[in-house]
This record gives C-alpha cells, structure tokens and sequence, in this order.
C-alpha cells in the first residue's frame, strides 16, 4: 500500500470522532460540529491532492475545537507539501499532546526520524529589535528571537518588516542539522518611494525604469530606421557605379558624386551602430535592474495569527 493511501485511510478514519465529539469537555456542541465540517472538508481536499486547502481546512477545524488527532493530519498534510519543518513540530505536538496512549505512535516517530534529517536553523537577528520576521511569507516572530528558527532544508526567504515595510529580505540556502546565521537591516526607510513612485531596496524607482526602457526603445528604433537609410544608400551607390561610362568632361562630376554617395552610406552605417549599442546597453541595464526590482519583493504578504499582513508599495 503506498504511503498516500495509508494516510487517506488514517484521515477518514479521524473523520468521524472529530466530527461527533468535542476536543474538550468545555466546548460547545455548534463548535464540535462546525469543526467537523472543516475537517471532513479537509479530508476530501487531501484525497484530491489538493494539499493547499486541506490544510487550512484542517488548521481552522483545530482552531474552532483543539484535537490531537487533527495534529496528525496536519502533519502529514504539510510532509505531503514538502514543508518538513512544519510537519516535524506538527507531529511532536500530535505525540505530546496524544500522550502514551497515542494512536500510530510509532509510525509518527518513524517519520519524526526522517524529518529530523531534512531540516534545519536559521538564527536571525535585526540592527534594532522590534522588527516582525517572516520566513518564507510566513510570520515568525518580532526581533529579538529567542532561540534559532527550525525551518525545511533549501533556500529559505527571510524578511524583516517594521512600522509594516519590508526593511530587507534575503535569500539563504540551509542544509540538514545547519544553524545559518542572518542579520538583517531595520531601516524601514531605505527604498521608501515617493508618492507615485515603486522602489527596490537599492532606491531603483519605477520611473528609472521605465525611462530605461523608453531610451531603449527609442535607439533600437532610430539604429533600424538609420540602418535601412544605410542600405538604402549602399544600393544606390552600388547603382552608380554600375552606371555606364561618362564623358571626359564629366568624370570629376560622377566621381563627386559617388564620393557623396558613398559618404553618406558610412555616415549612415556608423550612426546605426551607435545607435544600434546604445540601444543594447540600454536595454541591458535596464533589464538588470527590472529582474532585481522584482526579486526585493514590492509588495510583501505575510501570514499571522491574526490573518494576512500586506506591506510594501502598490501601483
């Protein structure tokens, strides 16, 4: 049997007693049910491989009525999104809180064996405490943290916000049983726009940007118009000299005017090419800075207890 179809089993199995009894004596019989209708909500999402929405299904079904039993399903819900830092503290909390007594025990710590080689720590610290952190989108904390964060081996994104703007994010690569340690900025106003303006936390507006782009266009444009001048040209001096023979007394005149023609084809040509480089190194510069701007994250979205935290620029 493979391991989806072990954990599908194991979650329609918990379907039932989640939905028929109260996590705890105290709470009421709307909220045990309205928790019920979450989780089997939940259910049927994970058995259609939508991992997204079964977890936060299965999250607000343990808000509404905390059990144990739906920890186990979070857990596994995040190992199936590959978030195994998530899955590891999940599942701990299903054993702590299941007891001795706790069903699939040693199948979960199996599993806690194998998450424990696939994730590791992040150490952050910010130039002035009071700053929010998130990791990956995610809310962790305010500076100064306590302790290393645990997150899932790979590149990790670490943000810092505070008075709600990104101060600076940046991009880690962590590997298993590693403690990488981040410092971050907490000047809030590197980067701030002008009103009507974006910026990356290099101070790149949009405005520049888009006058970059403006200078590009306009050199690629004259380099093709004075490049097809220069072809037009080269053609009708490549007629003239095709021209049959002229008398003697009008050969200083043909030899003027091929000199004039063909000065004006070099003209031309070399008019085009600096327009032609121009246009390259314009539009080089300027895709460099776009791809940075977009990689220091304008607008940045963060997931709270409270629920969703948007900061940045917009347009």
């Amino acid at each position: 049997m493979s391991c989806r179809t072990v954990c599908l089993a194991v979650l329609v199995s918990l379907a039932i007693p989640v939905s028929v009894r109260s996590a705890h004596a105290q709470a009421n019989a709307a909220a045990v049910a309205d928790a019920g209708k979450h989780f089997q909500r939940g259910v049927t999402m994970y058995s259609e491989a939508d991992y997204r929405a079964a977890l936060v299904e299965f999250r607000r079904a343990y808000e509404i009525a905390p059990n144990a039993a739906v920890l186990y399903n979070i857990g596994q819900t995040y190992y199936q999104l590959q978030n195994y830092a998530a899955a590891l503290v999940a599942l701990g909390r299903y054993l702590t809180e299941s007891g001795a007594s706790a069903p699939h025990r040693r199948e979960v710590e199996q599993t806690i064996d194998t998450l424990q080689t696939r994730v590791g720590k992040v150490a952050i610290s910010t130039t002035a405490p009071g700053c929010d952190v998130t990791i990956d989108d995610e809310l962790v904390g305010k500076t100064p943290l306590d302790e290393p964060v645990l997150v899932s081996i790979g590149r990790r994104k670490i943000t810092a916000l505070r008075d709600g703007k990104v101060a600076e994010t940046r991009f880690v690569d962590v590997a298993a049983g590693d403690t990488v340690t981040v410092s971050l900025t907490a000047d809030a106003t590197r980067g701030v726009a002008a009103p009507g303006q974006s910026v990356t936390s290099h101070g790149t507006s949009q405005s520049t940007i888009t006058t970059g782009w403006v200078i590009t266009g306009v050199a690629g444009a004259a380099a093709i118009g004075l490049g097809g001048y220069a072809w037009l040209a080269s053609r009708d001096l490549s007629d003239a000299r095709g021209t049959a023979p002229v008398p003697t007394n009008g050969v200083n005149a043909k030899r003027d005017d091929l000199n004039s023609k063909s000065s004006k084809v070099s003209t031309f040509s070399h008019i085009a090419d600096i327009a032609g480089a121009a246009a390259v190194i314009a539009g080089g510069v300027t895709l460099y800075l776009s791809l940075s701007r977009s990689k220091e994250q304008e607008t940045h979205v963060a997931i709270t207890p409270t629920g969703i935290q948007l900061a940045g620029t917009f347009r």
